[in-house]
């Protein structure tokens, strides 16, 4: 039963904190979670619970997907814009961290970096959530592996392309494939790579390839990812140059592929530069159904975090 399932990590920032059985009883959670919303099933398994969201950036996948996740399982969500809270005045992240805690239940932090998410989780008695950093970005990859295991029916023995810029999402996703025994290649610009202490840690686990060439990490994948040149963090730096033609998600390199491959993409999408819209809009294209499977992936992440089992 979901209700059963109880996670050793006191919080979620990275996605290394979880073990290879926790993580994908997550998976699982959450796909049988999905089943029975279309069931009409409901489970109050955070009823009188609050959950508060703390955002430094925009967002509309991670607010939406949290806030309708925690109603669905009887909870309520506080969103706090970073603007909003005595921080803009100068508290500490230790003193928010202390007083959220005396408030709610558990906290998803949207932030700029990696180091004041850190801080938070330190100082807080309840569980925190990264909703994205500069470094990691861990729900996304859960409701990628979910989305994986719907689309091919395992995860043990996929060949995953990763093509485009190491990022935060990037590192996440090489601690789920690892984890989840999928083979991870990455094709990025040099100087892009990801981070080297992840990887490191990582290949202990599983296979992972890191070279400059978009042909090779993409023959005979069972998955295709990519994200965006220029995210939230780069917005004043035009990094274009670094990836284009070569790095961007086509017709043509999708053929490289297995012809039952999948395209996955963590959006927003620029059109026209990491993914053409005849991919993100084509029959391999599985975003959608990512973009949903946020939601249900983070009910079962919220739910196991906060379980009495």
């Amino acid at each position: 039963m979901v209700e059963e399932m109880r996670l050793k990590t006191k919080d979620l920032l990275t996605l290394n904190e979880l073990d290879k059985a926790e993580l994908l009883g997550l998976v699982d959670t959450a796909i049988r979670m999905k089943k029975e919303l279309r069931r009409g099933i409901s489970r109050p398994l955070l009823k009188n619970k609050t959950l508060a969201m703390i955002f430094q950036k925009p967002s509309t996948r991670t607010r939406v997907s949290f806030e309708t996740g925690v109603f669905q399982l009887g909870g309520h969500a506080l969103n706090l814009s970073a603007d909003d809270l005595q921080l803009k005045r100068g508290e500490t992240i230790e003193d928010t961290a202390k007083t959220l805690s005396r408030y709610v239940d558990i906290i998803m932090a949207r932030v700029y970096s990696h180091e004041e998410l850190e801080l938070l989780a330190r100082n807080a008695e309840v569980p925190v959530i990264n909703g994205l950093s500069d470094s990691f970005h861990p729900c996304q990859i859960l409701a990628d592996l979910m989305t994986m295991k719907e689309r091919k029916k395992k995860l043990a023995g996929l060949k995953l392309a990763w093509i485009g810029d190491g990022n935060n999402v990037c590192n996440s996703m090489i601690y789920g494939c690892a984890k989840a025994g999928i083979e991870m290649r990455i094709a990025t610009p040099k100087g892009y790579e990801p981070n080297a202490q992840v990887v490191r840690e990582s290949s202990r686990l599983g296979e992972i390839r890191i070279s400059n060439s978009p042909e090779a990490a993409a023959r005979g994948a069972d998955v295709v990812v990519t994200d965006t040149f220029v995210s939230i963090h780069h917005q004043t730096t035009d990094r274009t140059n670094d990836f284009l033609p070569k790095f961007q998600v086509n017709s043509a390199l999708m053929k490289k592929a297995d012809p039952s491959a999948i395209f996955m993409h963590c959006l927003p999408a620029k059109r026209g530069q990491e993914v053409t819209s005849d991919v993100i809009d084509g029959p391999q294209s599985a975003v959608w159904d990512e973009a949903e499977n946020r939601l249900h992936a983070q009910k079962a992440l919220m739910a196991a975090l906060l379980s009495k089992a």
